[in-house]
């Protein structure tokens, strides 16, 4: 299954490739990755190497990542991702460049997200977990429905696991 382009009001959702890693690194602070369960490549080149493990999931379909950028200019704002695409709860990714917070680009990219892969996968249901301490992004699953499921150990925090309906 090839990646789509997926379009939003604002937003272009475009597959990563190989020369999105240059513009994407940067952006990726150790105050941005304070939430997330990994910790920033130490430098462009090592950054392109694990962007480069993305590519062949997403060729067989089993994850998908894309660029964020904003449809009237194509700014980069973030990365978006369904991983385990290719089970019945496929797991959103997302994270918005800081100085592009507070601006709802992170709901409206999991949104469309979503709503490609309920025509495209058509999943059972959807997992995404987060960061307990992150209230901004526990707020885009809660108001998709949500259902805090699940809170589990994690090396730099408690991860919150809530299951979205697939409707």
């Amino acid at each position: 299954m090839s990646t789509p382009l997926i379009h939003s009001a604002r937003l272009a959702l475009i597959p990563f490739s190989g020369a999105d890693a240059d513009e994407v690194w940067p952006c990726i602070t150790p105050t941005l990755a304070r939430y997330m369960e990994w910790e920033p490549a130490p430098s462009p080149a090592a950054f392109r190497d694990v962007s480069q493990d993305w590519l062949p999931a997403m060729d067989d379909g089993s994850d998908f990542v894309f660029t964020i950028r904003r449809a009237s200019d194509g700014h980069f704002l973030g990365l978006a991702g369904l991983h385990r695409a290719d089970t019945p709860a496929p797991e959103f990714g997302i994270w918005i460049r800081e100085d592009a917070h507070g601006h709802g680009y992170g709901m409206e990219a999991v949104l469309a997200v979503k709503d490609w892969a309920m025509a495209a996968l058509q999943p059972l249901r959807f997992i995404y977990p987060v960061a307990e301490e992150n209230w901004a992004s526990r707020r885009i699953p809660e108001a998709m429905g949500g259902v805090l499921v699940d809170s589990q150990p994690a090396p730099k925090y408690v991860r919150l696991i809530y299951e979205v309906p697939a409707r």
